[in-house]
This record gives C-alpha cells, sequence and structure tokens, in this order.
C-alpha cells in the first residue's frame, strides 16, 4: 500500500493537469472574445482602436492567465494542514471542566477532549496529548508526568 503523501502528491499533480487543461481551453476563448468585443462591439459605440491596442490587450491577459495559474498552484500547494493531525502537541484551553471530559479550545475552534491526568478546572492551559477519532485527549500545560 502506498504512503499517503504519496497520495496526497498524486491527488494534487492530477488537479494540477486538469487545471492546465482547463486554462488552455478557456484562455484561447478569453482571446477570442477579446478580439470579438473589438472588432463588433466596440465600433457600435464608435470607438475604433488600432490593432496595436488589440495586440498589446492580448498579451496582456495572457501574461496574467499565465500569471494566475502559476500563483493558483502554488498557493494550492500551501494548503495548511488543519483538524486533528495538527492538534498533537498544541495549546489551548478549557472552556468546560474537564473531569474527565470536557471541551477546549484549541486554534479558535472547540473541541471536545479527555484529561490525560485528573480533573483540569475552566480556564486552564492544556497541552493535546493524542486524539481518538474526534476526541483529543490533553493535559495541563505545566504538568510533565501525565501518560501520553
Amino acid at each position: 500500500m502506498a504512503p499517503s503523501c504519496y497520495n496526497k502528491a498524486s491527488d494534487m499533480r492530477k488537479l494540477t493537469r486538469a487545471r492546465l487543461v482547463l486554462a488552455i481551453i478557456s484562455t484561447p476563448c478569453e482571446e477570442v472574445a477579446i478580439y470579438a468585443i473589438w472588432r463588433w462591439l466596440l465600433p457600435v459605440f464608435d470607438i475604433h482602436l488600432p490593432v496595436q491596442v488589440l495586440i498589446g490587450v492580448m498579451i496582456a491577459w495572457l501574461a496574467f492567465s499565465v500569471w494566475r495559474f502559476i500563483f493558483t498552484t502554488w498557493t494550492l500547494g500551501k494548503q495548511v494542514t488543519v483538524g486533528l493531525p495538527s492538534m498533537v502537541g498544541s495549546k489551548g484551553k478549557v472552556t468546560g471542566k474537564l473531569s474527565p471530559e470536557g471541551m477546549v479550545r484549541i486554534k479558535g475552534e472547540l473541541w471536545g477532549a479527555t484529561s490525560a491526568g485528573g480533573d483540569i478546572d475552566t480556564g486552564e492551559e492544556v497541552v493535546v496529548v493524542s486524539e481518538d477519532g474526534l476526541m483529543l485527549s490533553v493535559r495541563r500545560a505545566g504538568d510533565s508526568t501525565a501518560k501520553r
């Protein structure tokens, strides 16, 4: 079985390839639309632009389309992992007393949690030790004796 990081990279390559095909199809269509506006719509309003302006606009649009594709690919590749895999080691505050179960706020989100070492009062700072399904296991931030 392939590692999960391979699947994510493979999925990203497939999405990039699909976006590239879409860009290759849509950019010429946009260029045709620019030509149609220049050729038939602008003269209706008695606006007559030289061919050099048309060529400049089309080159600028092509450059913008290439930049947009590169920037979007880069941005999508930088997605931050959110949710449980990134929670272990995160700090948060108890919002509902943990005795042994309650609620904690971590990274601005409320999570159900169980205490890994006794009751923890509301407002105390905790550190995520592990996760089980959608339930986090936490310990007091200064408590290094809690089981991992």
